[in-house]
């Protein structure tokens, strides 16, 4: 088994068990806090990840982390993984179960692993470089859709493309009355739906990179795409973008205020390095 391969497997197995964790908290009174930025956390949040922060280095102690809740941990190794405890936090708090654990491992030559974990609705999508993307053990693969007129767009909320301003809003209209649907299945869910072929693309304007981390490698093995905002293949554009693939270049076209491309396997460019305060 290579490499990448047996570190899945250990995010996979790390994954379920924060989730775990997360689930005695779910749809129970529990109390929330506002952080600096005004975004929810809870117990829930913390929990999952001092327990992900523990596997973690007593599997691979010379790795290096980088979480949500708990900051910068430095590595000895090549490697660092970045964690997200709880993303849709929003909805976890709300009752709703489309939220997850997401875990990514970075190496010098970018994102190589990948794992979302759904504990609510005990879904696990995981992917490694060259291994494939993998949706509850069968291989997940993206839609064929090919041509906006047929797609379906899911996004988190309305609210963030007017947070990214007036071009995002207007891009997003174009994109509505292009595309055949548009549905707010929010946060991790709603590129989780591309990767397995239930979405053909997905929206996020504001993103951090433990929330893009896991997703690159899991969309991309996956055949899609995941880009920031401006079509630039990173984690770390504070934006996230997740296409089929087929439809990367008219998606992009529209959102540029050009008229829609043809279908293209067209990719986004440019390449991932690992964090640099090390």
């Amino acid at each position: 088994m290579s490499e990448l391969r047996t570190r899945m497997e250990f995010a996979s197995e790390a994954a379920r068990a924060a989730g775990k964790v997360v689930l005695r908290h779910y749809q129970t009174d529990l109390a929330v806090e506002r952080k600096a930025d005004e975004s929810p956390v809870t117990a829930a949040d913390r929990a999952s990840e001092r327990l992900l922060r523990e596997r973690i280095s007593a599997r691979y102690p010379d790795d290096g982390i980088l979480g949500e809740e708990f900051g910068d941990l430095p590595g000895r190794s090549s490697w660092n993984w970045i964690l997200d405890p709880i993303d849709g936090t929003k909805s976890f708090i709300q009752g709703v179960p489309l939220f997850g654990v997401l875990i990514g491992l970075e190496s010098p030559d970018g994102v190589e692993v990948g794992v979302v974990y759904l504990p609510a609705l005990d879904e696990l999508v995981s992917a490694a470089r060259g291994e494939g993307c993998w949706w509850d053990g069968k291989r997940a693969s993206v839609s064929r859709v090919r041509t906006l007129d047929d797609a379906c767009l899911a996004y988190t909320s309305e609210k963030t493309f007017r947070d990214k301003g007036a071009e995002a809003v207007e891009a997003w209209g174009r994109l509505c009355g292009a595309s055949r649907l548009q549905r707010g299945w929010g946060d991790c869910y709603g590129h989780i739906l591309v990767a397995t072929g239930r979405a053909d693309a997905m929206f996020d304007p504001v993103l951090s990179t433990w929330d893009c981390a896991a997703l690159l490698p899991i969309v991309e093995e996956a055949g899609g795409t995941f880009t920031d905002w401006g079509g630039r293949r990173t984690i770390r554009g504070g934006s996230g973008v997740s296409t089929n693939g087929h439809l990367f270049r008219p998606i992009f076209s529209l959102m540029q205020g050009e008229k829609a491309g043809a279908p293209s396997d067209t990719r986004p460019s440019g390449a991932e390095t690992r964090l640099s305060a090390r």
